[in-house]
């Protein structure tokens, strides 16, 4: 009997120690972010958007949902999935830090959806100015391969690209089928013969994107958003005065949403405790033509 309890007490206290030694420890997500800042092959700063962005950090991991934005359509899958942390490469609260300019907190969609997060106790952490500071850019990576254009990237550019030759119609169509993009819009002559791309994911800006059309090794360029009055008016002028330059408008979830895929790819490559699953965002709009 009293060799049983030394068995029961000695158990008692391996058991513990095994414990304590984080054998029977959970991956926190602010554990898991450590883990990405030392993957993730570039020097962290600190003055970055790549912060948490609601829920606690110190919340136990029970599987990873990947996205492009964390939609609440994406929350509603990731918290049905078991998937707490969810890691998001735009902006949850519709601005930039995440802080909606002009609009309160108490907004009832701003607040309804701050409540199901807390509700369903998922975190959400925002990952996008480190995956672009990657060579390759880990959004532009994901879009190369999903288009199938690794042999047509150039060595000194990795967002310029010489394409076989076809029209801008045809590359337009490629693009919204791979990319997944229902709504595309084009600037330019849909006969238009282009061999010279640019790639521009997201909404670079007006500065960068007129740039890039500016050059001869550009004669159309592939972008997520832009404003109107800016970039596509500068396009479209150029087809005004003859200029043999196109511009392709996909979408911003579209553009970049490969790039998270391929996220959810690396990740899987090293975190190995909780499940890694991507959960594509939907893109928005629909054209008023199809059948819903």
């Amino acid at each position: 009997m009293k060799l049983c309890k030394v068995f029961i007490a000695l158990s008692a206290v391996l058991l513990a120690a095994g414990g304590a030694n984080g054998q029977d420890h959970r991956i926190t997500a602010r554990e898991l972010v450590a883990q990405i800042q030392k993957q993730v092959g570039v020097e962290w700063h600190k003055d970055t958007v790549d912060t948490f962005k609601a829920g606690n950090p110190d919340t136990a991991v029970t599987g990873v949902a990947v996205t492009m934005m964390a939609t609440m359509d994406v929350l509603q899958q990731a918290s049905a999935k078991g998937l707490n942390f969810v890691i998001t490469h735009e902006p949850t609260f519709y601005a930039h830090l995440d802080t909606p300019e002009g609009v309160p907190q108490e907004d009832p969609v701003w607040a309804e959806k701050r409540a199901f997060i807390e509700k369903h106790n998922l975190v959400v952490w925002r990952f996008h100015d480190h995956w672009h500071m990657r060579n390759p850019d880990g959004i532009e990576a994901g879009n190369v391969h999903a288009l199938g254009w690794e042999k047509f990237q150039r060595p000194d550019n990795q967002y310029l690209f010489v394409i076989p030759e076809t029209t801008l119609k045809r590359l337009a169509q490629e693009v919204a089928e791979k990319l997944g993009s229902r709504v595309v819009r084009v600037v330019g002559d849909p006969g238009m013969k282009v061999t010279k791309v640019g790639f521009s994911p997201g909404a670079a800006g007006s500065a960068t994107e007129i740039h890039a059309l500016e050059q001869d090794d550009v004669q159309v360029l592939m972008v997520g958003e832009t404003r109107e009055w800016e970039t596509v008016e500068y396009a479209a002028d150029a087809v005004a005065e003859g200029r043999k330059k196109a511009l392709i408008v996909i979408g911003h979830i579209p553009s970049e949403q490969m790039g998270m895929e391929e996220c959810a790819r690396w990740l899987k490559g090293f975190v190995k405790d909780v499940p890694v699953e991507f959960v594509p965002a939907q893109q928005p709009f629909w054209l008023a033509a199809e059948k819903k």
